[in-house]
């Protein structure tokens, strides 16, 4: 007798409580329309401060959050794995995860550990210096604290970036070239989070490269250059077109090897999961990181997306892959 295996029922999960729902929504769009359906039945279910609800267009009904369930007119939907589109909080930080953990339900992204470090900047940077990573060195504030300018000045130099320590797609960002713009750039940042992070300025070129876990091996995709027509990589560049996305990126083989030595490398020392992308900032030689994104952008403008085409790979092979490493 021949068995016909049963499709697995995955939640797709957007919104999220942070300025990046709207990428989430598009992110959540591509996701449903590259899933293979020969293999999975997928369900949107859209996560807002308000409310969680299931198949948000359409029927609009109300999750159980004791087991993550919806009460159907004739039965009870329930999920095999959910898959997390929400960028920021609380799909990034490791909160959703813990609620996952804690009902024994499957999902796609890095866990709710990896996740809380990935998210906080400053510490995931010195976490990675331990492992002899390069990054760039920054001064953390909290509201709490005082702050000085000159201080700053002296020791990152300018310009700086200042930027939300736990936030995503540049919002509240600053690249600041005068000690006179630091208190607005603070402020600022501190509209978008508890924590603020000053960087220091890394002239040279900008790049990212996205992994993720291929069944067999960790595997980097392709190194994408990003040019900005702004100041830097902000949403603008990101989401609005004020940028170029160049696939390869205009380096050395050597250097993009030795860049995706380190994406597995990373991928591997931190226990990450699902699709993840790094960001770099290369100055001579060495690759500097930037941040670990563990839900990155998979909308028609995301660069991961493109990052999976160059090399061969589908979207749909690509997301079949997250869900998998999940059981």
């Amino acid at each position: 007798m021949k068995f016909t295996q049963m499709k697995k029922h995955i939640a797709v999960i957007d919104g999220g409580y942070s300025n990046e729902a709207e990428i989430s929504f598009k992110s959540a769009d591509t996701v449903m329309n590259n899933l293979n359906t020969d293999q999975y039945v997928p369900h949107r279910i859209r996560i807002t401060k308000e409310s969680w609800t299931y198949d948000p267009l359409g029927l609009n009904l109300e999750v159980n959050k004791s087991d993550f369930s919806v009460q159907l007119k004739d039965s009870i939907q329930k999920f095999d794995c959910a898959m997390i589109v929400i960028h920021g909080t609380p799909g990034e930080d490791g909160k959703l995860q813990a609620y996952f953990d804690m009902i024994g339900m499957p999902y796609n992204t890095c866990d709710q550990m990896s996740s809380t470090l990935t998210f906080n900047k400053y510490y995931c940077n010195r976490a990675l210096e331990t492992y002899g990573f390069s990054c760039a060195k920054a001064i953390l504030l909290r509201k709490s604290t005082g702050w000085s300018a000159s201080t700053i000045v002296t020791e990152l130099g300018l310009p700086c970036f200042v930027k939300p320590n736990d936030g995503g797609s540049s919002f509240g960002a600053t690249r600041v070239t005068e000690e006179g713009q630091l208190e607005a750039a603070i402020n600022s940042a501190f509209q978008h989070g508890k924590e603020v992070i000053i960087e220091e300025f890394i002239s040279g070129t900008e790049v990212t490269n996205g992994v993720f876990f291929n069944g067999t091996e960790v595997k980097a995709l392709p190194v994408t250059e990003i040019v900005s027509e702004n100041d830097f990589f902000d949403f603008n560049a990101k989401y609005l077109g004020q940028s170029s996305e160049i696939t390869p990126a205009r380096i050395s083989d050597q250097l993009t090897k030795k860049i995706q030595s380190i994406s597995t490398e990373i991928y591997t020392a931190l226990g990450l999961a699902g699709i993840c992308r790094i960001d770099y900032m290369i100055k001579g030689e060495t690759p500097y990181i930037i941040e670990i994104n563990t839900v990155p952008g998979q909308s028609s403008e995301s660069i991961v997306p493109k990052m999976a085409a160059i090399e061969g790979i589908s979207l749909s092979e690509l997301f079949s892959r997250t869900i998998e490493q999940a059981f």
